[in-house]
Parts: structure tokens; C-alpha cells; sequence
């Protein structure tokens, strides 16, 4: 009695192994993509036996991570295990290729053998016209030809040349109607395969036990290193009175291995957990930011003197009172969500985003942002003139650090970055040059000298720096320039004329806010000292 439990024990064993597996191919419904990655949600429906089961689910990424997949299933299904490999081999795994690309496979296989016997044809056609003009010749071994054969000889030879050549003018018409047919062909065939939903080569191995038999829908998650997003942005302003309108965007790229089509899209900039194992949280320190000196540039100019440049009721603004309360902050197609740590865009309209690594702009959300304007400039580094944009409050946008187009007046004039995560209660938006507003520094000649004393040397420099103002409206500038500071006790520096600026002792900096008019120009004189030794020469002055 025990041989034979043992044996209907094997042989269920054996049946239940031999099974054949269930394949399905899962859709993409929805999609999570962060800066580095994507969670990736798809549904597949199969018919399953009662009892144990093997299901094969193609078509998801070639490059999920096996820690993150999740299996959703009815109460009626258990799931015993979970695989991943993109080198599954089966008998039963069948080709679902469509009906129509299977008809357009069929008609090119036909024309590409048809254009390969006529091809053959005009070669064996091509090598006996050869042979015949080679034969042609009647001298030397044939001169003692009767006028009666040479006669036959050359009507043979017309009537043949003119045969064979006939021929080849009908292969090479056949010819090249075969082969448009093929382009034609090969084109449909590109068409329709760019229609169809791009599969992988990736695969899902469940093992299941199932206890009533019937159709079971399945939900499937999982992260992938294939997908990422960067924010981008549009900001465009009609004048300096007007209030930026920005576009705020998204470029995704995905190379997963499978195409998105019509997905539910998420785009966020936190980054997802691929470990299952419970959180923990630890202590919590705040720390500043490392903080290291560069070159300076006209932009560390404007940062460094950013607190001296408080606004004033001379700037342009555009009051937030004088603004379509409906179209302050208009959401295009997406939905903000923001925590304590990241935000997210819940797009409101399905999108198609292709496998092939190409960048796709999807657009998160139009605001309309009160700014205050100020003209900026620092003649000795760059003599133009830098509009820039100061925004408020600005954390209320739920802005991520990227790049930006300017459109300013109707005219695209270059890029800028904006970073929302600056330490400044104000963010400043550089929205390019503006060449209308002229600015010239130059060396007062006469009034620059060099004196050498018993007891050192003298230098003196002036310069004089020459502002005009060749807008219709009335413009502010922040204008900055610098005298030196010395580190050495023998090099003494003394400041002549500061032009009317407000004078920095510590860092030497030099601001002025000026008001221009239309086409007014003013005129700013500084002078300063140097002494020093008379034999040491000062390399940086």
C-alpha cells in the first residue's frame, strides 16, 4: 500500500513538472520615474488550472531589480516564488507576431526570391551576349568563309544580339519594379513594427498555486535603472514691467527595454527604497553647506554683494495685486504634490514615451511669477549690461535645479540655471544681456602716473566708467567696481575718489544704484594709490 502511495506520489510529481507553463504579456498601466530610475506598474490577464502552476510573464523591463518586484494577485492564488531572467528558453514559448506584420514578412521573403531568380536570369543573359560578341570576329582562322556563310553568320548573329538584348531591357523593367516593391515593402514593414509596442527581452517566472481554475488578473511592480528626468524650464518676459512667464518642463529618457504607451506618468524627485528591509531612523544633525572661494566672475560679484543691493521702491515690480488671481500658478497637466522632502508631478493626460533613449518634453506646469527687475553690471569683467529677475517667496513654485531658456522681449537670448536651493530668501533668475543699456571703462590717462620716491614708489590710477541708458523706459542699475586691499604692511593703498559709491572697506567693492532715463548717460570717476617699494613689483595691480 506504501509502493503505491509512493507511486501516484511520483507520477503526480512528474505530471506536475512536465506541466506546460501560461504565458502572458503584461501592459504597462503606470509609471514613477525619479532622477535615476523608475517604478514601473503593469497588468496582465491569464487562465489558470487549479492546483500548481508555472506563469511566464513577458514583456517587462531588461533591466528591473528582482529585490523590488511585487505580485499582486486574488486570495484564490498564493505565489510561491518569483524569477527574473531575459534568457528564458521554452518550447512552448510561441511568436504572437501580428497578422499583419506576418503578411508583409511573407510578400518580402516572395519578391526578395522572385528578384533573385531574375537576377539570375540577367546574369546568364549578360554572360551569353559575352560569349557572342566574343565569337564575332571573322579573321584569321575564318577568312576562307563563302560570302553564302558569312552571309547566315552575320543575320544569325543580328537576329540573336537583338533577341538577347530585348531580354535584358525586360529583366532590368522587371528588375527595378521588384525592387521598388521591396522598398515599399520593408518601408510597411518599419511602419508597422514602429506602431507595435516594443517587447523585451525580459521575463517574470512565477510559480503559483491556484485553487479554483479561471481567468486571474495579475499586478506586477518593480524598480529599473533604465529611466530618468531632468526639470527644465522656459522663462519668458514681454518687458521689465511684466511678470515672468514660465514654463516649467520635464525631459525624460527611457530605455527600458519596453515602450510606454499611454501610461499613467509620475515624475518625482525623491529617490525610491529597493530594499525591503524596515527603515530606521537616526539622529538628525543640521549641518551647513561646504562652502569653497572661486574666480570671480560677474556673477559672484552679484552674490557676494547681494545683501548691500536691498530693494528699493525704484525697481521694477510687478505687484502680485495686479494679477489674474486664476492664472497666478495654472496647472497645465500635471498634479503637484510636495512633502518635507521631495515633490512630485502627477500628469493628468496619458503619455507615449518610446524605448530608444531619446529625450521626450513633457510639460508639468505654466506659472505666472511677480519678479522685481534689475539692470547689473561689472565693467572691468564683462562690459555688458545683465538683466536680472529677483523672485519672492519662491519655495510656493515647488521649483527643482535645472536649466532654462530665456525668451526676452520676443527674442530667445540664451540660457541660465536656476537653483532653488541657494541659501538667499531671494532667488535671482539671470535673464541675459541687454546690449541698449552702453557701458565703457576706461584709464584716465593723464591722471594715471607712476612716481618713484627716496623712499619707495607711487602709482596712481583713474579710471572713469561712461553709462547710457538707450531704452524707451526707465531703467535701475546696480553698478560694481573695486579698488585693491593689501595683505602687506609695505604696500599702503588709499582710496582718492569713490565716485559717490558705497564704499566696502572689507572687500573693497565699490556699488552704485543708479537711475537712468530714456537715453541718459552718466558719467562715474574713481581713483587710488599704490604704494609700495621701489624695488618690489606688484604682479596683480
Amino acid at each position: 500500500m506504501k509502493k503505491y502511495i509512493l507511486g501516484c506520489l511520483l507520477v503526480t510529481s512528474v505530471i506536475l513538472l512536465a506541466q506546460k507553463p501560461v504565458f502572458t504579456s503584461a501592459r504597462v498601466d503606470a509609471v514613477t520615474v525619479y532622477f535615476n530610475s523608475a517604478e514601473i506598474s503593469q497588468s496582465a490577464q491569464v487562465n489558470l488550472p487549479s492546483g500548481t502552476s508555472e506563469i511566464v510573464v513577458k514583456n517587462v523591463s531588461n533591466y528591473l531589480n528582482e529585490q523590488t518586484v511585487l505580485v499582486g494577485a486574488p486570495s484564490t492564488v498564493t505565489v510561491l516564488s518569483v524569477q527574473f531572467t531575459t534568457n528564458y528558453i521554452s518550447e512552448y514559448d510561441q511568436d504572437e507576431k501580428s497578422p499583419a506584420l506576418k503578411s508583409v514578412r511573407d510578400s518580402i521573403t516572395l519578391v526578395t526570391n522572385e528578384l533573385n531568380r531574375l537576377r539570375n536570369e540577367k546574369n546568364s543573359t549578360s554572360k551569353t551576349i559575352e560569349l557572342l560578341d566574343a565569337n564575332q570576329k571573322i579573321s584569321g582562322t575564318n577568312t576562307g568563309l563563302s560570302i553564302v556563310e558569312l552571309t547566315k553568320m552575320v543575320e544569325y548573329y543580328k537576329a540573336k544580339r537583338t533577341e538577347l538584348s530585348n531580354a535584358m531591357l525586360t529583366l532590368d523593367d522587371k528588375d527595378r519594379k521588384l525592387t521598388e516593391r521591396l522598398t515599399e515593402l520593408n518601408a510597411r514593414l518599419n511602419f508597422n513594427e514602429s506602431k507595435e509596442e516594443k517587447t523585451s527581452k525580459g521575463k517574470l517566472i512565477l510559480q503559483v498555486m491556484n485553487t479554483a481554475a479561471g481567468a486571474v488578473p495579475l499586478q506586477v511592480s518593480y524598480l529599473t535603472q533604465g529611466a530618468s528626468w531632468t526639470p527644465f524650464y522656459d522663462l519668458r518676459t514681454e518687458n521689465i514691467a511684466s511678470p515672468i512667464q514660465m514654463l516649467y518642463k520635464a525631459q525624460v529618457v527611457q530605455n527600458t527595454g519596453i515602450d510606454w504607451k499611454k501610461v499613467k506618468l509620475t515624475l518625482s524627485s525623491g529617490t525610491p527604497n529597493q530594499s525591503n528591509q524596515v527603515p530606521v531612523l537616526n539622529q538628525w544633525f543640521l549641518r551647513y553647506k561646504g562652502y569653497y572661494s572661486s574666480s570671480m566672475t560677474a556673477g559672484n560679484y552679484y552674490i557676494s554683494a547681494r545683501k548691500e543691493m536691498a530693494a528699493t521702491t525704484d525697481d521694477y515690480y510687478a505687484d502680485e495685486s495686479t494679477l489674474d488671481k486664476k492664472q497666478k500658478v495654472s496647472t497645465v497637466n500635471s498634479t503637484i504634490t510636495q512633502n518635507q522632502l521631495n515633490v512630485s508631478f502627477d500628469i493628468d493626460i496619458p503619455y507615449d514615451i518610446l524605448s530608444n533613449n531619446k529625450q521626450h518634453s513633457v510639460i508639468l506646469n505654466e506659472i505666472k511669477i511677480p519678479a522685481t527687475y534689475r539692470y547689473f553690471a561689472v565693467p572691468k569683467l564683462d562690459k555688458e549690461s545683465y538683466l536680472v529677475a529677483e523672485v519672492n517667496n519662491y519655495s510656493q513654485y515647488n521649483l527643482l535645479k535645472g536649466d532654462a531658456n530665456i525668451i526676452f522681449e520676443g527674442m530667445y537670448v540664451g540660457k541660465t540655471s536656476i537653483d532653488p536651493y541657494q541659501t538667499s530668501d531671494t532667488l535671482n533668475l539671470s535673464m541675459g544681456k541687454d546690449k541698449r543699456v552702453s557701458i565703457k571703462r576706461e584709464k584716465v590717462m593723464d591722471k594715471s602716473a607712476t612716481k618713484f620716491l627716496s623712499s619707495g614708489k607711487e602709482q596712481t590710477f583713474t579710471y572713469d566708467i561712461s553709462i547710457k541708458n538707450n531704452k524707451k523706459e526707465t531703467i535701475n542699475l546696480t553698478l560694481q567696481d573695486q579698488y585693491p586691499l593689501s595683505t602687506d604692511e609695505s604696500i599702503k593703498i588709499e582710496l582718492l575718489d569713490n565716485g559717490g559709491a558705497t564704499v566696502d572697506n572689507l572687500t573693497g567693492l565699490l556699488t552704485w544704484k543708479l537711475k537712468l532715463s530714456p537715453n541718459e548717460t552718466k558719467k562715474i570717476r574713481i581713483a587710488y594709490k599704490v604704494k609700495s617699494p621701489k624695488d618690489k613689483d606688484i604682479d596683480n595691480l
